[in-house]
């Protein structure tokens, strides 16, 4: 009897262990998320695109942007921002270095008044310049618009698919290149191609839903590129299609209405009253595009049924052929 009362003892004692160990491995953080994961604004990366900025130069409290950016990441990171004017593609850059685990705000307003665009932040190396792998960057922004349009909206994550500093670029380096293929040791990840829209609510129930596209690529030194010509398809919550054309700069804005898609028969006829719908794009040529959907319905906070608030467009197929090529200087941070 002593000794099954000591050996009841020991299994208790050894059980006791075991539930400790696994408490102490439940609560490990666990594996970071891979590099090779395509780009999300649900994960870090060494490269942030913002989807859309705005400020208005007059009426700020009205219209602007507050940008968020954290490093998650144990050591520094020098980050060189490029702010790119949705209708003319001119560039303004910028400096920013952050310390480990240190976040960081600003306001559209304050840095590049009265103009909208969408936002590309680069890790790059504090002495070069060169672009670096520092997967370790997030980062959110709140927009806002005289229209009423308003929405919180994730920054999209790259990752850097190399070690260190870029592959070809040094001291002596002016410009580098970066490129979105998902080469591994080499680039990026890859870029979205065809970009989907999933709920489209009628503009007959008092919804202004304001589509937003970028065309990601070209020279952040000189000018981003332009989108170029599109191709649509506009569905109904009935599977019917209707598909139309359009283009754009560097960034297309618009609400959806009647003037926009043009589509027969108009777009407040293939989403009624009631009724919903989804669209998705893409380009004839192979290039990168990002964007977002914002919807304004001034009934939200009284009618049932009426939202407002945004999201990141849905990233259906990928492209391994868009690339950036940008400045390289030594970074300042004073």
């Amino acid at each position: 009897m002593q000794l099954s009362h000591k050996l009841t003892h020991a299994l208790l004692a050894l059980c006791a262990l075991a539930f400790l160990s696994s408490a102490a491995l439940a609560a490990d953080p666990g594996l970071i998320y891979p590099s090779t994961s395509e780009i999300s604004d649900q994960k870090a990366g060494s490269i942030l695109i913002y989807n859309i900025y705005t400020s208005s130069a007059a009426t700020p409290n009205s219209q602007d942007t507050l940008i968020s950016i954290t490093n998650t990441g144990s050591k520094g990171v020098f980050i060189h921002y490029f702010f790119v004017d949705g209708g003319s593609c001119s560039i303004a850059d910028s400096f920013m270095c952050l310390t480990e685990n240190q976040k960081m705000s600003f306001l559209a307003s304050d840095l590049d008044p009265g103009v909208t665009g969408y936002i590309v932040a680069v890790a790059v190396d504090g002495v070069t310049g060169c672009p670096v792998s520092q997967n370790s960057l997030i980062g959110s922004e709140y927009v806002k618009f005289t229209t009423g349009h308003h929405a919180e909206l994730g920054a999209e994550a790259v990752s850097a698919l190399f070690t260190g500093t870029l592959p070809g670029c040094d001291a002596n380096s002016t410009t580098a290149t970066l490129d979105f293929n998902s080469v591994v040791g080499l680039g990026y990840n890859r870029l979205p191609r065809v970009l989907a829209v999933d709920n489209i609510p009628s503009r007959t129930d008092g919804n202004d839903t304001l589509l937003i596209i970028n065309r990601i690529g070209g020279n952040l030194g000189i000018g981003a590129s332009k989108i170029g010509s599109l191709f649509g398809i506009l569905y109904d919550d009935a599977e019917n299609s209707k598909s139309f054309t359009f283009s754009g700069d560097c960034q297309f804005r618009s609400s959806l209405s009647n003037n926009f898609p043009r589509t027969t028969p108009r777009f407040e006829s293939v989403i009624p009253r009631g009724r919903s719908g989804w669209m998705k794009f893409y380009s004839q040529s192979d290039i990168g595009l990002l964007g977002a959907v914002i919807n304004y319905n001034p009934s939200a906070t009284a009618g049932i049924g009426a939202f407002n608030g945004g999201v990141n467009l849905h990233k259906l197929t990928l492209s391994a052929s868009s690339s950036y090529l940008i400045p390289v200087f030594q970074p300042s941070c004073g």
